[in-house]
């Protein structure tokens, strides 16, 4: 199961309270105070793990605690600090705080680490409050307690290039044919209802990444039909690669109800580049072919692809559009 957006609760830990105690050993007649400090609450730190393509592991568990500090113990022994809660979170995880919706971290490399949450710092033992006047404090400081909040993770997938269309315009089929990516494939609409990421191997020693995602309708900025989680995977890819059914009965209005979603969910999307490849070319005749290798889509002034993900006609030169594109934006 694709999960990608969880809402949950961290708390870090508190820290240990300082101790109130006095030397009483045998050889040491004048004693003093010897209270040790408390301990460091723990913190809780997200990290990136390369192997993770989900936030399935933290869909049912809502709440998440780090270790608190230790008391502080007598002979100026300091307690022991709370243990760090590690959480691993996919590679282009977003954490937002669930009120503003302002992001808090952006965890789009592998490695990242970042401390949502700091402990709660250890209470002094009495031992820090001597002074000339006060030779024996009869009092320590308590551990101050940890943050806790709530945090919203927001996943967006990573890709090099991001397939737009509506749903059965033939990403699932070319993502397949291209990829080792084993999308379901019907004939139906939706067939998509995750993301999924496929590795195409380019001519000798190179590759990147294409990302099939469910196909988007009209309206689907506001969330119709499975808008949202379409369009939250497309803001991170490089290049999007418009995909329109050869057989559509209008495909000029077609691109347009695609670029205006675009466009309505993010300005930055409107802007990215993007190609137009026209699909399933093998149900075409010899003369639909040419009337579509003409074709003029307004505002779009790159060259409009002919494929078959079926027959393979096309494909060879959109991969190396695709390729000579990706080089540009890197």
């Amino acid at each position: 199961m694709f999960i990608d957006y969880v809402e949950i609760t961290i708390r870090s830990g508190k820290g240990g309270d300082g101790m109130v105690a006095f030397r009483r050993e045998k050889y040491v007649p004048k004693g003093g105070p010897a209270g040790g400090n408390g301990g460091e609450g723990g913190d809780i730190i997200f990290r990136t793990n390369p192997q993770l393509t989900t936030l399935l592991d933290l869909r049912y568990k809502k709440i998440y605690e780090a270790g608190d500090g230790a008391k502080g113990g007598s002979s100026l022994k300091d307690g022991k600090n709370g243990e760090t809660l590690y959480i691993d979170v996919p590679v282009g995880t977003m954490l937002k705080d669930t009120e503003s919706e302002e992001i808090i971290a952006d965890l789009n490399e592998p490695g990242i680490e970042f401390t949502a949450a700091k402990g709660g710092r250890g209470g002094k033992g009495n031992a820090n409050f001597t002074t000339p006047t006060n030779r024996a404090p009869r009092y320590a400081e308590t551990g101050r307690a940890g943050q806790e909040f709530s945090i919203a993770l927001e996943l967006k997938l990573i890709a090099d290039v991001g397939l737009v269309g509506l749903p059965n315009a033939g990403k699932s089929t070319l993502i397949s044919s291209i990829s080792r990516a084993k999308p379901k494939i019907a004939d139906y609409p939706f067939t998509t209802l995750v993301p999924n990421l496929g590795i195409v191997n380019y001519k000798e020693y190179k590759s990147f990444v294409m990302a099939d995602i469910p196909g988007i309708i009209e309206g689907a900025h506001e969330g119709k039909g499975l808008g949202l989680q379409f369009l939250r995977h497309i803001e991170r890819t490089k290049i999007l690669l418009v995909m329109i059914e050869s057989l559509t009965e209008d495909i000029k209005d077609t691109y347009k109800v695609l670029e205006k979603e675009l466009a309505n969910y993010s300005k930055e999307l409107s802007k990215k580049p993007r190609y137009v490849a026209i699909t399933k070319s093998d149900l075409a005749d010899d003369d639909l072919k040419k009337k579509l290798s003409k074709l003029k889509l307004g505002g779009y002034k790159g060259k409009v692809f002919i494929i078959s993900a079926v027959s393979g006609e096309g494909i060879s030169g959109l991969l190396d559009e695709l390729w000579q594109e990706i080089q540009k934006c890197s």
